[in-house]
């Protein structure tokens, strides 16, 4: 099973950014567009494990301590870059508390025999990623025109205000490949005091 955990957004966050999206597809056609339903907040991918391992994972969660906390999507930005963007993505707002949910699902997750996250939490939704390969900078990046159109539009816009939402669980998804897109699903839902 190809596994990761996150936390969800509410559905009114989701219909906005959904509208907000559609407005832009013919701004940036060639790029690969996230289906709205898909929209979540990566804790820690963990990547393919058989059922057992899983339910490990399961386990351990479980005893993963953190507070409910308000979470908001606001403004947008391009990795690795503005100047070769690979990913548009909107901003997410929290305090302390999703960064340490973060670090606290990754510390768990080392008991089981995952790798620790190397690089530092930065949480984001992915709304679109150009061309086929990953979101690291790549050679070739400076001449990627994928948001060239996109990037223009967008600066004669104000900055986007999503909502504010409360979070209170986080989930283990399974992710299953599909045509055009991956569908994710919820195997486990963990509350947040």
């Amino acid at each position: 099973m190809r596994i990761f955990v996150a936390l969800d957004i509410d559905d009114t966050i989701r219909e906005r950014i959904s509208r907000f999206m559609d407005g832009l597809r013919g701004f940036a056609p060639d790029a690969r567009w996230v289906r709205p339903e898909s929209l979540h907040i990566t804790l820690k991918f963990v990547g393919e494990k058989p059922p057992e391992i899983v339910e490990k994972i399961k386990q351990a969660l479980l005893t993963v301590e953190a507070v409910a906390m308000g979470i908001g999507f606001r403004g947008y930005g391009f990795f690795p870059g503005p100047k070769a963007p690979r990913v548009f993505w909107i901003g997410i707002e929290s305090g302390p508390q999703l960064a340490s949910l973060a670090r606290a699902v990754d510390k768990t997750l080392g008991e089981p025999g995952m790798p620790k996250e190397e690089h530092a939490f930065s949480p984001h939704l992915t709304l679109a990623r150009a061309g086929g390969r990953s979101a690291q900078t790549q050679k070739g990046d400076a001449r990627n025109k994928t948001f060239k159109v996109l990037q223009h539009k967008l600066a004669a816009l104000t900055i986007p205000d999503f909502g504010t939402m409360r979070a209170r669980g986080f989930f283990l998804y399974q992710s299953q490949p599909q045509r055009g897109a991956a569908r994710y699903t919820k195997i486990a839902a963990f509350p947040l005091q």
